[in-house]
């Protein structure tokens, strides 16, 4: 098993832009008039939460038309992306309908959160690295994401988290999966045998190395190949340690009918299931921004192929190494999200009330 967000998520790459083709909910194609009206004194983009996310300011700002709108839409979600051409960033306005929507966070690893699977001693690293910055993202998982999915969770047809690892009998019995929803029996015999398991681990590994060997032409080559900046194997997180079914942070409030994916299962079975529950559009949280996000299998990468994701870039944290905030990490990958995906923020998303 891969050992860590810097191993499970290859390098973010530029793309090709995709210019997608624009229908409405009946699937007949229609001329949208790309036109901008240029802001006057906007505030700052996803300011609501400063300690996690550096509000977003930009020199020009437009608004466009409508973008998503469908028939019977009750559910508001300003946008807005960022576009060189155009030399700033345009908000677009969408109004769609709940029951055709799924809100999916990516990777919310249950560690250090005292279900049993934590950071080994002295030298392991898991999720974002180190316990204090696990607990960071906790405490943003806490006051942001959970918030969120409770508000949103009586109105959308879906509330669905991404794990790491293969399918699992425990997993299975403990988490609505696409094609089982376990008894309340099943799941309280499922947590006992999570916590046995997770509790089984020594939670030990290697200690840092004290004496290097490095030649007299590379020391610096030599010097990175046996003291790199993140190794998340055996050496330090101890054998056995990936091999655990990693459950959803107790940070959320898990509900029976929320849905667990699997990421092993790999993107069509997951992109099946929305099909057939009827979703078309995503609001995408978790983590982490850079890494996970964009590329495993509930990553905006694969998602935006065949939805409509709309990228909630508060509710999602970057990794953040060499600092003690991940504000600016975060701000930094959003925004360059932003030159291909709608991004969105938890106050942006709004029940649309009939008069």
């Amino acid at each position: 098993m891969i050992g860590s967000r810097y191993l499970l998520c290859s390098l973010f790459l530029f793309y090709t832009i995709l210019y997608p083709h624009i229908g409405n909910a009946g699937g007949e194609s229609r001329v949208y008039q790309n036109t901008l009206k240029k802001l006057t004194d906007p505030t700052p983009l996803l300011a609501d939460y400063p300690e996690f996310i550096q509000p977003i300011e930009e020199l020009r700002r437009y608004e466009a038309p409508l973008l998503v709108g469908d028939e019977g839409a009750d559910l508001s979600v300003r946008a807005w992306r960022f576009s060189y051409n155009a030399r700033g960033i345009i908000e677009i306005p969408n109004k769609i309908r709940a029951d055709k929507t799924a809100v999916i966070m990516v990777h919310p690893w249950g560690i250090d959160d005292g279900q049993g699977w934590m950071t080994p001693e002295p030298a392991g690293a898991a999720d974002f690295c180190t316990p204090d910055k696990n607990h960071l993202a906790g405490r943003h998982t806490r006051e942001v994401i959970d918030p969120f999915l409770k508000r949103s969770r009586k109105d959308v047809a879906l509330v669905m988290y991404s794990l790491i690892g293969k399918v699992d009998p425990i997993r299975k019995k403990l988490y609505r999966t696409f094609d089982y929803n376990p008894t309340k029996a099943e799941r309280v015999q499922a947590r006992k045998d999570l916590t046995k398991q997770l509790k089984s681990l020594p939670y030990k590994g290697e200690p840092l190395p004290t004496q290097l060997t490095l030649s007299k032409e590379q020391p610096v080559i030599d010097y990175f190949k046996q003291f790199s900046g993140l190794s998340a194997r055996d050496r330090f997180n101890g054998k056995g340690f990936w091999d655990v079914p990693v459950p959803v942070t107790r940070d959320i409030t898990v509900h029976d009918d929320d849905v667990l994916i699997f990421d092993q299962e790999g993107y069509e079975p997951l992109k099946l299931f929305l099909k057939k529950e009827g979703i078309r559009h995503i609001l995408l949280t978790g983590y982490a921004t850079d890494m996970c996000f964009c590329k495993t299998t509930a990553g905006y990468e694969n998602l935006s192929r065949d939805f409509n994701v709309f990228l909630v870039g508060d509710a999602s944290l970057a990794t953040f190494p060499a600092n003690s905030s991940p504000k600016y990490a975060t701000n930094a990958h959003i925004s360059f999200a932003s030159l291909n995906h709608l991004i969105t923020q938890v106050s942006w998303i709004k029940k649309i009330h009939s008069d």
